[in-house]
């Protein structure tokens, strides 16, 4: 599949912001009673959340689960690879 570690996709998915992911992909989101809150890329709904603990993005109506590098496959339709590539600039450095 690819020759990333598997601590880079481990930091790839818990350590990059919400909030930076979503104005990197430029999708809409906004803070809603202090929680932040994004439109679902497959239902367009913003009943959605972000757990902070497990950095997951969630929609409550249709169920579904994204952790970063999902989320930016699936709302630029995205390869893999290419979704690595757009991300790795939102991970903290060291």
């Amino acid at each position: 599949m690819s020759d990333y570690s598997p601590e880079y996709l481990r930091r790839l998915r818990n350590e990059i912001a919400w909030r930076d992911l979503l104005e990197r992909l430029r999708w809409v989101h906004k803070l809603r009673e202090g929680r932040l809150v994004f439109q679902c890329p497959r239902c367009r709904e913003t009943l959605t959340a972000v757990n902070a603990r497990t950095n997951l993005g969630r929609c409550f109506r249709c169920k579904e689960n994204w952790n970063p590098i999902d989320f930016a496959m699936e709302t630029w339709e995205l390869e893999f690879q290419s979704a690595v590539g757009i991300l790795d600039p939102l991970l903290p450095r060291s």
